[in-house]
Parts: C-alpha cells; structure tokens; sequence
C-alpha cells in the first residue's frame, strides 16, 4: 500500500461522503494506491452508519468504531496502528482540510523530510481561537526547538516509520512533531488552505488551551528529561539543598551569637534591633529547613524517576476499547 489516510470522526455524518468523494479524486487523479481508516470516536449521530456504507461499497475503505469517546490521540493511534501504506497521511473530518493538498505533502516528504505539518496561514476561524492558537504556537516552539507556525493542525503527513514509532497518549497528539524531532526525524511544514467548515460545530473549546498548556509541559519534560529526570530534578534538589543548608548555618550560628553575647556578656537587655534580627534569624532558620526538606524531596524523586526509566517498558495495554471493524 501506497499512502494510508487515517481520519478521525466524531459526529461529522454530513460532511464524510464529500470528503471521501474529494480523497477518490485526487488518489485517481494521481494514480494513488490507497486506504482509507474511518476512526469513529464514539459519535452519537449517523456518522458509523455512514462509514458502513462507504465501506460496504469501497474494499480500500476500513473502519474503526470506539465504544465511546476517547479523544483525538486514541483515534490517530488506533489508526497508525491499522495503516498499512508507506505513507500515513492524517486530515480532521470536518472538511476543513482540503484533500487537494495530499500531492504537496508527498513531494515535502520526497525533498527527504520524514514527517510534514501542515501551516493553516491563512485561518477561518473566530478570532479567539486564532489568537491564542498563535501565541501557543510560539511557546511550543520557542520551548521545544521545533518551530512551526502551526504545531495543531490536523493535517500532516509521516513516513510509516515514524508514525508508527511515535508514543501517542493523553492529548499528545498536538505534540507528534515536536515528538517527532526530539527522537532524530526531519520535521517541516507546508501552507495549506484552510477551509470554512460547512457542517456541524467545532468540537474544541477553552479548556483546550489550558490542557495544552499543561500537555506542553508534560512533552518538554518527557523530551528533554526522559532518559534522564535526575539531570532537571537531581540537579535543582542538591541546589536548592545546599543553598538552605548555607542559610540554616548562618542563621543558626547569628541565633546562637545573639544568645551567647546578650546572657554571658553584658547585663543589659537586649535592644529593639537586636530582637528585630534574631526574630529574622529564626525566620531564616525555618525557612532554610524547609529548603532543605524540599531539596532532598525533589533528589529523592528524581533518583525514582531514574530508577523507573531504567526498568520501564511500555504498557501492552491500548488507552481505547474497540467496539467493531470493518
């Protein structure tokens, strides 16, 4: 098999004949051997009978339902996992992707490039999705090394090899690119038209920006720090350690001073200032051992973490439940 086009569906009945229309026209047009995989992810309306269709009537249409809805990142891996072309092409279903574009990836991945994103320059969306979509664009390149303009967009193409090699779990499917470059493959982009949705609704909201964030965190982590946590966690511990441990001895030696000289040496009461500072001192103490404690907290974890890197392997287990294929 040539190129494998994997799309995920959740709720997208009206739009998924005209865009399965619009991929036969251009594979013909380029004489493409292709499959199609429908990943229906748990979607309420028509869209699995729809799919059933398109199947019964055409053998290179393949068809995965969910049980329910388990996100975009378990529908990409149920599909990088069915494809079988030499190519894995990726695009929503919402028809916003423009299955003429697929020749362009095709010719980015001949240039030598093992994994090409899409770059929706010019958007049709609401301006509050756009904005912070660039701003986030910008951290997650800036943060990782990998610049692209738009590390979300749905539409990318892989070689086999990397896509199947890619861990995809959680929301980690924004981050496949960056993934991608951290393990060694030669990432790029290419501009794309954006079209405007004509069915349904989007499916994303607010709190996906907020996820993001976090799943950005997570992936800088994990692709800086995996193989090694103690080299982030290790080294910030001892630091921070070792800086309380500093100010728990200055602290406790300027408590101790304060007695010995105020009870041992003169007879007169101690001055406002002097009492001022050794109430200090006693804050400095305090809070020097709870650095301390912290320190050797994020030591000791990051000495697990290696631990569990060390002996890790990946789970057997898939993060989706199948219901039916066709």
């Amino acid at each position: 098999m040539f190129l494998s086009i994997v799309i995920p569906v959740f709720n997208e009945e009206e739009s998924l004949p005209i865009l399965f229309g619009q991929i036969e026209k251009v594979c013909s047009e380029h004489s493409y051997e292709k499959e199609v995989i429908f990943v229906d992810d748990g979607s309420t309306d028509g869209s699995w009978n729809v799919i059933r269709s398109l199947a019964e009537q055409n053998p290179e249409v393949h068809a995965i339902r969910f049980r329910r809805n388990f996100g975009k990142a378990a529908g990409l891996e149920a599909g990088f996992k069915a494809a079988t072309g030499q190519f894995i092409m990726t695009m929503d279903a919402d028809l916003q992707d423009d299955p003429a574009e697929i020749p362009n990836f095709l010719a980015k991945l001949d240039e030598g490039f093992d994994l090409v994103s899409g770059w929706k320059k010019i958007r049709h969306d609401p301006w509050h999705k756009v904005y912070p979509s660039r701003v986030f664009n910008k951290m997650v390149s800036s943060l990782t090394g990998v610049h692209l303009h738009d590390h979300n967009c749905g539409m990318k193409c892989y070689r086999a090899e990397v896509a199947h090699s890619l861990p995809i779990f959680g929301e980690r499917h924004r981050f496949l690119p960056v993934l991608a470059g951290s393990r060694g493959w030669r990432v790029t982009e290419v501009v794309v038209q954006h079209r405007k949705r004509e069915f349904g609704h989007s499916k994303y909201g607010f709190s996906r920006f907020m996820k993001g964030f976090m799943d950005l965190l997570s992936v800088h982590f994990v692709t800086k720090y995996g193989q090694h946590p103690q080299h982030l966690l290790g080294v910030y511990g001892t630091f921070l350690f070792a800086f309380s441990f500093l100010f728990f001895l200055l602290s406790g030696c300027g408590i101790a001073a304060h007695r010995i000289y105020w009870n041992y040496f003169t007879d007169e009461a101690p001055a406002m200032w002097s009492q001022i500072l050794n109430y200090v001192g006693f804050g400095v103490l305090f809070l020097s051992m709870v650095g301390m404690i912290l320190g050797g907290t994020f030591f000791a974890v990051g000495l697990a973490a290696e631990l569990l890197t060390a002996f890790h392997q990946a789970p057997t287990a898939e993060n989706y439940d199948v219901a039916e294929k066709l």
